[in-house]
Formats: C-alpha cells, sequence, structure tokens
C-alpha cells in the first residue's frame, strides 16, 4: 500500500460532484416591516398617553373654622452665667514635676553594620530632631540614640513626631551609661 500524502492536497472529493443547493433567500423586507410596526405601534401609545386629560380635582369641603387657642407668652428667663463668668476667676493648682536625678534617651534602632545607623540618624536629622550613634566597648552594635531628656515629656513628644514620620520603633529609658 502506497503511502499518500493527504496534507499537501488538502481535502478532496471522493469523486462525487456535489451540487450546491441555494438556501431559500429570506426576505429582509419582512423583518424590517415588522421592527417598523412594532416601532410605530410604541410611538402611538405614547402619544395618547400624553394627551389624555387629567381627571378632574375632587371638590373638599371646608370644614368649620375651629377656635385657635391663644398660648400664654413664653416665660422669659434671665441666665446669669452670662455676667458671672467674665468676673470669676478659677484657681488651679498644677502638680509639681519631679526631676529625675537620671535623665530619660531613647533609642531609634541598633544595627550591626554603621552605614545602616547612619542612615537612620540622617532620617531622624530630617525630622529636625538631633541624634548619636554610640557603640560600646567590646560591642558589635551601633545604637541610635536621643536625648538626654530631663523629661519623659519630652521623649515623648519627640517619639510621636518620629512615629508621624513612620521612624519606629523607639524605646525611651532612663540612660544607665
Amino acid at each position: 500500500m502506497a503511502n499518500r500524502d493527504y496534507v499537501k492536497r488538502g481535502r478532496g472529493n471522493s469523486g462525487k460532484k456535489t451540487t450546491s443547493k441555494k438556501s431559500p433567500s429570506r426576505k429582509p423586507w419582512r423583518s424590517g416591516l415588522l421592527a417598523v410596526l412594532l416601532v410605530g405601534t410604541f410611538g402611538y401609545g405614547l402619544y395618547t398617553l400624553s394627551n389624555d386629560p387629567e381627571p378632574p380635582q375632587p371638590v373638599l369641603k371646608q370644614a368649620k373654622p375651629k377656635p385657635k387657642k391663644i398660648l400664654p407668652a413664653p416665660p422669659e428667663e434671665k441666665w446669669d452665667y452670662v455676667e458671672s463668668l467674665p468676673n470669676r476667676e478659677i484657681e488651679v493648682t498644677a502638680k509639681e514635676q519631679v526631676v529625675s536625678e537620671i535623665p530619660y534617651i531613647m533609642q531609634c534602632g541598633a544595627y550591626t553594620n554603621a552605614a545602616q545607623a547612619e542612615a537612620r540618624k540622617l532620617d531622624i536629622a530630617f525630622q529636625g530632631i538631633n541624634s548619636k550613634i554610640r557603640k560600646k566597648e567590646g560591642s558589635k552594635w551601633y545604637r541610635v540614640v536621643l536625648g538626654p531628656y530631663k523629661f519623659k515629656r519630652d521623649a515623648e513628644r519627640d517619639k510621636h513626631k518620629l512615629q508621624r514620620a513612620k521612624i519606629e520603633p523607639c524605646a525611651i529609658w532612663k540612660d544607665s551609661q
């Protein structure tokens, strides 16, 4: 049996002649006429609805007017705080702030690489806060430290400023240097 290459030849007829039958031609004018009729009917319906007369308004019977009750005038109130507040003095006693003998410091990072510590110090400097890099003898850690602060409140204020600039985490503690 001989091999045939069907790809090169393509599909061929099996020797039979085919007669192409024409499909029955559709008449497009029928569908067009149907569409025009539907649109016309819809338009006519809208036209008749818009010309529909308004229904007559029902006649309401008028009721006898009721005698109005006369309300007494509201009482006039006199508030005395308007006059008394400007003359009043309030004494406030503030707590004495305790100044600690040991100052507070804030650490905002500890790095084994000096370049990372310098980068953190630069980020803090952009916020207008001074910082230092400390390295203890025999340690491989570079600590970025702010302070010393007399009051913890000052350290908290700087910590919140750094948090708003997304420089975190920072820890506050008493300096034991």
